[in-house]
């Protein structure tokens, strides 16, 4: 379990569409305004995951191998997106946002997100906690998701509407990408050594 966590915080920390974005919309309009955003992000993650533990998630517990081959693609994709974050140069990769975007955006938003579906096949197919109990196992996952989603998520609105009051050199805009990077492969090394 305490893999499981330590994944949650890494995976949720770190850059996809629904954090940039969260991160861009702090900096640009300040903290008070992600309120609705953040909120929008936190119904749409919940029905991915939804959707993937009442599809996929289901599949995937049944046949043989097809849990490895998703693990591998998430891994795939969880690496790719790294290797994005930590060769984007000298400017932190924040999504800007030229018009404030609101719940609706921010539910859209996460239902197309191919990330929420990487990290929703990643955790609940690639740490299993109780593999006898499958319906203990989704709920206690979804409470410590959600646990770990919350505060990660006001913390990059935060990072954000502070980013915006900083003037920081290209070598530590530069320092920030590359940390980032490191903590997404993180979470591959830790869903491996799960398996």
């Amino acid at each position: 379990m305490i893999n499981f966590l330590l994944a949650c915080l890494f995976i949720l920390s770190t850059p996809g569409p629904g954090v940039l974005s969260t991160a861009g919309l702090g900096a640009a309009y300040g903290f008070r305004a992600g309120f609705a955003y953040i909120a929008g992000l936190f119904v749409g993650s919940n029905l991915v995951m939804l959707a993937v533990i009442s599809g996929l998630a289901a599949i995937v517990f049944q046949i043989n191998g097809l849990r490895t081959i998703l693990l591998i693609a998430s891994t795939a994709y969880l690496v790719y997106l790294a290797a994005r974050i930590a060769f984007a140069g000298s400017k932190i990769a924040f999504i800007h946002a030229n018009k404030q975007p609101g719940f609706w955006a921010a539910v859209t938003l996460q239902i197309i997100n191919p990330k929420a579906y990487v990290v929703g096949t990643t955790m609940f197919s690639g740490f299993p906690i109780f593999p006898d109990a499958f319906l203990f196992e989704v709920i206690v996952k979804m409470l410590i998701l959600n646990a770990v989603w919350i505060p990660v998520h006001f913390g990059w609105l935060y990072a954000g509407a502070s980013l915006k009051r900083l003037n920081l050199s290209d070598k530590t805009q530069r320092a920030i990408n590359i940390f980032m990077a490191l903590a997404m492969l993180a979470v591959v090394g830790l869903a491996a050594l799960s398996v």
